[in-house]
């Protein structure tokens, strides 16, 4: 079973774990999801969460719900590009929000993503 932040809706959880899944290519364009009621097996939560998940993933136009078929990954040009500049922005915001709180400065935080890229540079090698 998935653990949950506590601070932030499972739906908006499961939304982000679909989202990453679609980014990075393993979940395809026009592939089709888990049935609401299986998601929700998989996911351990309560089949309105998925409902609601696969819900507001159509709204945002990155799932298709076809009548007696399922849910499926949209096929639109350019979503999946779109998805992850929007996830990129979201972490990014995220991160310099949180260095901003520690009392980082522009500069600094520059410095520490520069520095943390560099190290994990030479592990690679």
């Amino acid at each position: 079973m998935t653990k949950y932040e506590a601070d932030k809706p499972i739906y908006l959880q499961i939304m982000d774990r679909i989202s990453k899944e679609i980014i990075r290519g393993e979940l395809k364009p026009g592939e089709k999801l888990p049935s609401v009621r299986e998601m929700a097996i998989q996911a351990g939560v309560n089949p309105n969460t998925i409902q609601r998940t696969y819900s507001e993933m159509e709204r945002m136009e990155i799932v298709e719900t076809r009548r007696g078929q399922g849910t499926f990954v949209a096929e639109s040009l350019g979503m999946v590009a779109q998805l992850k500049v929007a996830m990129e922005a979201k972490v990014v915001e995220s991160f310099v929000q949180s260095m901003k709180e520690i009392g980082a400065t522009e500069l600094e935080i520059v410095k520490s993503v520069e520095s943390f890229l560099a190290k994990g540079e030479r592990k690679h090698d």
